[in-house]
């Protein structure tokens, strides 16, 4: 293994670590001091976007509703499941853009995993919106994160891969 390949990696995870951090402390200003902190409450930033407190008992869009201790554990379970499988993958990747993707989405995870144990549920507080149109749910830093992290893992496999010849002949693309 190179050095630049360590070198990616210690990256993948010092930003894993920076979006969990980002994530709690950013939800701790939201309910803290910001006073966003149950339901009914909301803070206009600006025009288009809120500080809107929400409980998330599900996972994107809210599929897999723990409805019950038992199905949050699940959850829970679940959930540090994919990040330990986000984490194998990050250590045998060998490209940088993709190890910083598997970054993000181990960051975000681990966030939501924290407050999942925590609370129970994820709480979201990110509102954008256009009047009343909401293009988005109302998410959090991580929920962020790991959409971001999985659009550059998709974009990357669907358009930016190695050259057909390069896998044939073993040849490494690092910094990719």
């Amino acid at each position: 293994m190179t050095e630049a390949i360590r070198s990616h990696r210690r990256l993948g995870l010092i930003l894993a670590f920076a979006i969990f951090v980002a994530d709690q402390l950013v939800k701790y200003v939201v309910t803290g001091p910001l006073g966003v902190d149950g339901y009914g409450k909301s803070l206009e930033i600006l025009p288009f976007f809120n500080l809107t407190y929400v409980e998330n008992y599900g996972v994107s869009m809210g599929f897999l509703r723990a409805d019950s201790e038992a199905m949050r554990w699940g959850l829970v379970a679940l959930t540090i499941a994919i990040s330990v499988g986000v984490t194998v993958w990050m250590w045998k990747e060998k490209r940088r853009a993709d190890i910083l993707g598997l970054g993000l989405v181990l960051g975000g995870a681990l966030g939501n995993i924290v407050d999942r144990v925590r609370f129970g549920h994820v709480v979201d507080f990110a509102d954008l919106h256009f009047g009343e149109i909401r293009p988005f749910l109302i998410f959090n830093v991580a929920d962020a994160a790991i959409t971001i992290g999985v659009l550059i893992l998709l974009v990357r496999a669907l358009l930016v891969r190695d050259k057909a010849g390069d896998a044939a002949n073993g040849t490494e693309t690092v910094d990719a």
